[in-house]
């Protein structure tokens, strides 16, 4: 039978030996694999990168949210797959609002509000309840102007509702689309380009387009100099959130190529507030005949509104 002494690891005896007889000999550790410090694997960065890729979520804190977050997803022909589209409580989405409409300078509304959880409910009903407000506000707007005129009808015009929906439905896919692929093909050429998901992008711009129904409302008021100096007001602020969005993804391109880009983006964004604004509300106004009033004479007396 074994005794104690024997189960021993004579390693430690021998190691206790050679240094009893040569003290300068040269011991070595064999260290867990799991001690080895992570500083051996991280990069050197240039000074300012660390803030371009907290802009731009590609620190390694995110990659690593991304990947403790990542689910498998369900085939696309599935009711699962687009439910997860819809997948928001009412904090998330007025979190976003909140954010499109006091936006922080420096901060990207993308990492801070939709990356961990992109959604398509905010934009879809936020576009909605845009569409119904220009509409109504617009006729609203009509027919307070030409309120008191004897010989105005007010006639409702429903295919405002169909116009707007065409327009800022429009707006919101085919832009955000535009822009998804032009930030792939840039992508390709200069390796520094973050490119955004195309559902990251419809966020940005569904959730931007806020601040435009509580405009509209105020835009029934028959004052020019009012709705110009409201429009401008959020137009500032919606694309403030567009620029400190797309500006860090593209400024690592070619100068010009991000200046254009930016400046594309806050057009388009400027054409559809003033394009609204001036369909809609600012509208000609329209010659009605004068009323022709007849005599007993069997003449016809056309008199001037």
């Amino acid at each position: 039978m074994a005794t104690v002494d024997d189960l021993k690891f004579q390693e430690f005896d021998d190691a206790a030996n050679l240094l009893a007889a040569n003290p300068d000999a040269t011991t070595i550790s064999i260290d867990e694999p799991g001690e080895i410090p992570k500083n051996r694997h991280s990069r050197l960065q240039e000074p300012g990168r660390e803030e371009d890729d907290e802009l731009l979520g590609t620190d390694d804190s995110d990659k690593t949210e991304l990947l403790a977050g990542q689910k498998k997803s369900a085939p696309f022909w599935t009711f699962e797959y687009y439910q997860t589209f819809f997948d928001v409580d009412t904090y998330q989405v007025l979190d976003r609002i909140k954010g499109s409409v006091f936006p922080v300078p420096g901060k990207n509304f993308v990492r801070l509000y939709i990356r961990s959880n992109p959604d398509l409910y905010g934009p879809f009903w936020i576009c909605a309840t845009l569409v119904f407000t220009i509409a109504v506000s617009g006729n609203l707007s009509n027919f307070f102007i030409h309120l008191g005129k004897p010989t105005y009808h007010y006639v409702p015009e429903f295919r405002k509702v169909s116009i707007a929906a065409t327009t800022i439905y429009a707006y919101a896919w085919l832009v955000p689309l535009a822009l998804w692929g032009f930030l792939m093909w840039r992508n390709s050429k200069v390796m520094n380009i973050v490119s955004y998901s195309f559902l990251e992008i419809v966020c940005v711009y569904g959730y931007s387009l806020f601040i435009y129904i509580p405009t509209a409302i105020l835009w029934i008021i028959p004052q020019k100099v009012v709705r110009w100096v409201l429009v401008m007001f959020s137009l500032c602020l919606s694309g403030s959130v567009l620029v400190m969005t797309f500006w860090p993804a593209v400024r690592d391109d070619n100068r010009r190529i991000a200046l254009a880009t930016v400046g594309t983006i806050v057009l388009l964004h400027a054409l559809l507030a003033v394009g609204c604004l001036a369909y809609f509300f600012d509208a000609p106004e329209l010659d009605f005949p004068a009323p022709i009033i007849p005599v007993h004479n069997g003449t016809a007396v056309i008199t001037k509104s």
